[in-house]
């Protein structure tokens, strides 16, 4: 696809940086949401269908670092808030409990509602339970230290604390009922609740565990409130691992790169809003840098914008800016990540870059970032398998590597591998 259109030779159009519309950022939407119209349609469904009291499933997206799984998660949560429902969003952290955000994001949601709904006191119920299982936590911190502040956070709520719900501290006791009583407030106004989580594969096994009882027992009572997550491609595993019927609890969704005519979509629609085009071989190039990740279509998008001097962008264009673009991926995208590990986590990645070559030409693929065998990963470092597994688990943790299946592991992020393979040992 090409934006070029004919033109008399003598109206020439400059390309003004100020104007540049692509916008490379963490979770930043883009100027044209290209390729993900099905995602979209699907949940429009959803919504519609617990609206009208039908059974549905809470929605996982999963997917590598940079395909947009944020902005598509932001992008859901308006979907909800057109709709008229309650919305919150939370991002998990690594060993962070669950109990405090939830509340946060529960807390937002139904104020979204409360002014839709007919009696006050069922409101300010609803509050009081959440307050009180806001404020429930353990008494004491690990080795009987006092809690942490946020164990100790108090929710901007006037009404007292409820007794006798969600007030156990057993979160998967308290999920359950603040869960079905949000439900319920959703219920009286005609409407439903939906929580967002990012990062979901950070949550801590018993929040996990809790999540999914929460879920599961929402779909037998058919309460309008969902959970749309977001996490990386082990997320599933993770739910897995908490409760075995997760695998059947939730909708998965693997948010992967764009195919090439979204690719071109991204690129071209918002230019074409700047009356700036495209000829073919600079998007074919274009395309070929990016790999059709998102984030990277953005980067690569942005740096040629501010290299070309005139409309239509060339591929000359692209082979100029090309490595402005990859300096500053290797800085913000790649370089802070791998300055995260350590010496023995770097050694480790390093191994699994050499392998994923090895294993993407082997199985003919064209972004050479292939899942590898951590058996041999131990056997080119020269080392028993178990004494890589502190490094493994530790870059897993840190999520910069998942094990997708039993006994391999890849990267998290997209061309990491080729990253990687171009840095000095």
């Amino acid at each position: 696809m090409s934006s070029l259109a004919a033109r008399p030779p003598d109206t020439v159009r400059f390309v003004d940086p100020v104007r540049n519309p692509y916008a490379p950022g963490a979770g930043q939407r883009p100027p044209e949401l290209a390729g993900r119209g099905r995602e979209l349609d699907v949940f429009d469904v959803v919504l519609e269908r617990i609206a009208r009291g039908r059974p549905e499933r809470s929605l996982m997206l999963t997917g590598l670092r940079g395909v947009g799984k944020t902005v598509l998660l932001n992008t859901l949560r308006s979907q909800a808030i057109n709709h008229l429902w309650g919305t919150g969003k939370i991002e998990a952290r690594p060993d962070q409990s669950l109990r405090r955000p939830i509340a946060a994001a529960l807390h937002m949601a139904v104020r979204e509602l409360a002014p839709r709904h007919r009696a006050p006191d069922r409101i300010d119920g609803f509050l009081g339970v959440l307050k009180a299982f806001a404020q429930r936590s353990a008494p004491t911190g690990r080795g009987g230290a006092a809690p942490k502040l946020r164990d100790r956070w108090q929710p901007g709520i006037d009404v007292p604390a409820a007794s006798g719900r969600a007030d156990s501290g057993d979160i998967e006791i308290d999920l359950v009922e603040l869960l079905t009583d949000a439900a319920a407030v959703a219920t009286d106004v005609g409407t439903g609740v939906a929580v967002f989580i990012d990062e979901m594969q950070d949550l801590g096994a018993e929040d996990v565990s809790a999540l999914c009882a929460a879920c599961h027992e929402l779909s037998q009572l058919g309460a309008p409130l969902i959970v749309v997550g977001a996490g990386l491609p082990h997320l599933p595993a993770v739910l897995s691992a908490a409760k075995s019927y997760s695998e059947r609890l939730f909708r998965y969704q693997r948010i992967d790169r764009l195919d090439r005519i979204a690719a071109d979509q991204a690129l071209c629609a918002p230019a074409e809003r700047e009356e700036v085009e495209y000829e073919q071989k600079a998007l074919d190039l274009l395309y070929e840098k990016s790999g059709g990740y998102p984030y990277f279509v953005q980067a690569y998008g942005k740096a040629t914008w501010d290299h070309a001097p005139r409309s239509p962008i060339t591929a000359a264009d692209v082979r100029v800016a090309a490595p402005e673009a990859e300096a500053e991926l290797a800085v913000g995208f790649f370089g802070s990540r791998f300055e995260r590990a350590t010496p023995a986590e770097r050694e480790y990645m390093r191994a699994m870059a050499s392998l994923s070559l090895v294993e993407g030409e082997e199985n003919g693929r064209d972004d050479m970032d292939a899942a590898v065998p951590t058996a041999e990963i131990a056997r080119a470092l020269g080392r028993k398998p178990a004494s890589l597994s502190p490094a493994r688990d530790a870059l897993i943790k840190k999520g910069l590597i998942y094990s997708g299946e039993r006994g391999t592991v890849a990267f998290t992020v997209p061309h990491f591998g080729r990253y990687l393979r171009t840095q000095p040992a």
